[in-house]
């Protein structure tokens, strides 16, 4: 069994040394051939690589030791800036105790004697900070600048107001009252469409309205600039009209009461353009079917106008003309006068119906539009409310102007179809009834006539 153990550990030696060759490098064809290497040997190698092992693991220890070391003092140093922090903390804590509680009595102090003059301060506070946003959207503000700095500040202030201070806030709320009741010209700083600011006489009336040259104006972020549009025609002649005014008497002006609301909304109000442009291609064809089917039907009603008198003045003469219906219906009566009373009947109603077609031609064409634009106008309708279904589904009704496309298409289209069929219905009334007046006045003539032949054949 010893020589079992031998044997094994002289070949795991061998092995071991064949290993190193071989990591070293070493391990060549011509080593296998030198002389095998004995137990002795072996031993050896096992002992100087353990030797090896064990300083380098005593190094690393050490090493590890050092490190720890350092790591414990550094620790130590932030542990002992942590408790002075903390002892500073708590020493600031003390004092911020002592100092509220000092505070505490001066305000104590400071309310016992004030007394009642806490409740005007605090009045006079409030006073100057509505007065100061009052004063930074007003337009008299363009003519006294400056004034809204010193009541922010008296506003804003922790301290007793001043006398001067008090002074000025009862000046600034005397002036703005007075000033509300003033028509003013004078010159100011205005914005002008590329940017920059240049002296325009203007003219004010009161907080409410402000305009130069006839054209309105805007006062916003302290500065004066003309609408982006104007208001309508009457409006601006108002504007013209107080400008050129000279004192004397009363001009007739036009004023804002909202201080500015109501006249950015008739600005940003759509023009008839805008609103027809939001019928889109549905009231696109209702103008234009309306259009032609309204000038068919004034031609048509002028034409039978025309028609109507000359059939007049036609009664009134004995020698037919071609130029009118009842002229050719004479003429008919001319060409069958020889025959019988029949044949002559027929002539003439045969020349009445010929004429009944021109007449009426282009008529029933200006019906069918009349009745077809309130279709296209609910068809509009129709196409509208399903653009606004679209846009509530793909964006919900968080925006109303999403939806605002639909719906004004929707009713832009209803209100052209109406008005379009309204006229075209009155229109084809008039034009219908004067051709059945000129229908009627050839049938009572041509019976006349009929009559007429009838008893001179009995003669």
């Amino acid at each position: 069994m010893r020589l079992f153990k031998l044997a094994g550990l002289s070949l795991f030696a061998g092995a071991a040394a064949l290993i190193a060759d071989f990591s070293n490098g070493a391990l060549t064809a011509g080593a296998l051939a030198q002389t095998p290497v004995t137990l002795d040997q072996v031993l050896q190698a096992v002992r100087t690589e353990r030797t090896q092992v064990t300083a380098e693991n005593r190094q690393r220890e050490q090493e590890f030791l050092q490190r720890r070391n350092q790591q414990q003092a550094e620790l130590n140093r932030v542990r002992a800036q942590v408790a002075a922090a903390e002892a500073e903390s708590t020493r600031l804590e003390g004092v911020m105790e002592a100092n509220q509680d000092i505070i505490a009595d001066l305000d104590a102090e400071l309310a016992s004697k004030q007394g009642e003059f806490q409740e005007l301060f605090g009045a006079a506070r409030s006073a100057a900070a509505d007065l100061n946003a009052q004063v930074g959207s007003s337009i008299i503000s363009t003519e006294y600048p400056g004034r809204g700095p010193g009541l922010q500040e008296l506003a804003q202030t922790e301290k007793l107001p001043t006398e001067a201070q008090l002074r000025d806030l009862w000046d600034a709320m005397i002036q703005e009252i007075a000033e509300q009741a003033k028509t003013s010209t004078y010159d100011a700083p205005v914005i002008r469409a590329d940017g920059q600011a240049a002296q325009e006489r203007v003219t004010r009336i009161g907080p409410f309205v402000i305009f130069s040259g006839g054209r309105y104006l805007t006062y916003s972020g302290g500065a004066l600039q003309f609408l982006a549009r104007q208001p309508p025609g009457d409006v601006t002649a108002a504007a013209s009209r107080v400008e050129r005014a000279t004192g004397d008497g009363f001009v007739k002006g036009a004023i804002d009461p909202s201080l500015g609301t109501l006249l950015d909304l008739s600005v940003q109000a759509p023009t008839l353009r805008e609103r027809i442009d939001q019928g889109g291609e549905v009231g696109y064809t209702i103008i234009v079917a309306a259009l032609l089917a309204m000038l068919l039907g004034v031609y048509k009603w002028v034409t039978l106008s025309m028609t109507a008198g000359a059939v007049r003045s036609q009664m009134r003469r004995k020698k037919p003309s071609k130029a009118n219906p009842l002229g050719r219906v004479m003429l008919a009566y001319e060409g069958a006068s020889s025959g019988d009373v029949e044949a002559v009947a027929l002539k003439l109603d045969d020349a009445v119906l010929k004429e009944v077609p021109r007449l009426e031609g282009g008529l029933n064409l200006v019906k069918v539009v009349a009745a077809v634009a309130p279709l296209l106008g609910l068809l509009g309708t129709v196409v509208g409310m399903i653009q606004t279904f679209q846009a509530i589904t793909l964006f919900g009704t968080g925006d109303p102007q999403i939806m605002a496309s639909g719906i004004s298409k929707a009713l832009v289209t209803t209100v052209l179809g109406l008005v379009s069929a309204i006229p075209l219905l009155l229109l084809h009334a008039f034009a219908s009834g004067a051709s059945k007046r000129v229908t009627q006045i050839l049938e009572e003539q041509a019976a006349g006539i009929i009559a007429e032949h009838a008893e001179g054949s009995r003669r």
